[in-house]
């Protein structure tokens, strides 16, 4: 059975390969080699799986070449995105920063005329409370002559009719005289009337154009404080997001950084107007609502200057590793990739509380800043800062390396909230809305 197998096998292969004889002839003799079907079924086996080897292989290569190629592309694309994207942030911060400036001074120069026309107001409710009170007093005066007048009239005409019964009697020099001063008093009462008539009336039209000129005045302070209230809305608002998407309480941070600043006085103590015992005037009160939200915005800019919403990169670099789990571990900051020597800059204001050799992390650097928070600068070529010294947000601490636990020269940034490491793109990105 075995025997039958094989030969027809052999009878299979001789169709397809029949046997062949490769002759070798020298000057003496000739040989040759038999080519059995099986030798070459071998042969032609082994050479097709070199020639396919060989296919793979250059596919593998040329496909391994066009993916790096795409990869620097993608990389150099990225890199341009992010430049143009650095470039729009900063322009924007710029306008940004204007508007702010410009809303300043549109709020001191409000102010300032706010200042003035009320003391204009005060003035002119001076000078119409006086009016009112001459004119009481014309009044009153105008009420006794004119009683005395009449008085006059009655003795005038008491005389008239004695001087009727008594034809023969001539008046004496006494009526004469009193007749005579009381027409000289009439007279003048009447002049002094006329003159009260006409100086009560201006005084009324006055004061109707002091009213106008003051609803006017209301009407443009209303103005004025509806944009600044609206601007300060539109300020104070993004702030309070920015704070909120970093995990901070805004208020919590508020009353940290007043406790830091208590001094008073300055361009942002609110504004008191007299009120004479009465109740608080409105528009005072919409000053001082309006100069509160400008102080909220200072300690904002105050907590922002504290807080590590900085870049700690500022040359091109590309992102290696982000937060989070990682080779089965928790990866606790984000990678950056660079040179080596690329500058390391401080992300916020704060103290050097560690610089030196960490296990796995290399040269590390370790800054204690506000509001319980601390950032790690790790796997360092070169330390510039010293324990205990203070630094300010963008100033140069130190040189990325290759030091420690890393497979290449990139900065290990960590941020760490009351002990607890978070997300630092979390304040990067907040921080793109800030710097």
């Amino acid at each position: 059975m075995h025997t039958r197998l094989t030969l027809r096998i052999h009878a299979l292969l001789e169709h397809f390969f029949p046997e062949r004889r490769l002759f070798l002839r020298s000057d003496t003799e000739t040989r040759f080699i038999r080519l059995k079907p099986e030798t070459q079924l071998v042969a032609w086996t082994g050479s097709v799986i070199f020639v396919g080897w060989t296919i793979v292989a250059t596919a593998i290569l040329l496909m391994d070449s066009i993916g790096a190629g795409n990869f620097r592309a993608q990389a150099q694309r990225d890199q341009m995105t992010y430049e143009q994207r650095l470039n729009s942030l900063s322009h924007e911060r710029d306008i940004r920063a204007a508007e702010a400036r410009a809303a300043q001074e549109r709020f001191n120069s409000a102010l300032q005329q706010i200042s003035i026309m009320q003391s204009d107001l005060l003035a002119t409710e001076e000078k119409r409370r006086e009016l009112e009170t001459g004119l009481e007093v014309v009044q009153a005066t105008l009420r006794d002559t004119m009683r005395a007048r009449e008085a006059a009239r009655q003795q005038v005409a008491a005389l008239s009719a004695k001087a009727d019964e008594n034809t023969d009697v001539a008046f004496n020099e006494e009526a004469v005289g009193t007749v005579d001063l009381l027409s000289q008093a009439l007279a003048e009462t009447a002049e002094e009337r006329d003159q009260i008539a006409t100086d009560a009336a201006a005084a009324i039209d006055y004061a109707s154009e002091m009213q106008l000129e003051l609803r006017l005045l209301q009407e443009r302070n209303d103005q004025i404080f509806r944009q600044l209230e609206e601007a300060m809305l539109v300020s104070v608002e993004p702030l309070e997001k920015i704070f909120r998407d970093a995990g901070m309480n805004p208020d919590t941070m508020i009353a940290q950084v007043k406790r830091g600043y208590s001094g008073i006085g300055g361009p942002l103590t609110p504004i008191q107007f007299s009120t004479r015992g009465q109740e608080p005037d409105p528009d005072a009160l919409r000053a001082n609502g309006i100069l509160t939200s400008l102080d909220r915005i200072n300690m904002y800019r105050i907590a922002a200057e504290k807080a590590p919403f900085s870049m700690p990169v500022r040359s091109s670099f590309r992102h290696t590793s982000a937060y989070g789990p990682r080779w089965g571990r928790m990866h606790s900051g984000i990678d950056m990739a660079a040179p080596t020597g690329t500058p390391i800059y401080a992300t916020a204001d704060g103290v050097v509380s560690f610089a030196g050799w960490a296990s796995g992390y290399g040269r590390l650097i370790k800054v204690k800043h506000e509001f319980g928070i601390e950032t790690r600068f790790a796997h360092l070529n070169a330390i510039d800062v010293k324990v205990g010294q203070r630094v300010s947000r963008g100033e140069r601490i130190g040189a990325m390396g290759n030091s420690g636990r890393s497979t290449g020269p990139h900065l290990h940034y960590e941020i760490h909230v009351n002990g607890k490491a978070v997300n630092p793109m979390t304040y990067i990105r907040a921080g793109r809305d800030v710097f």
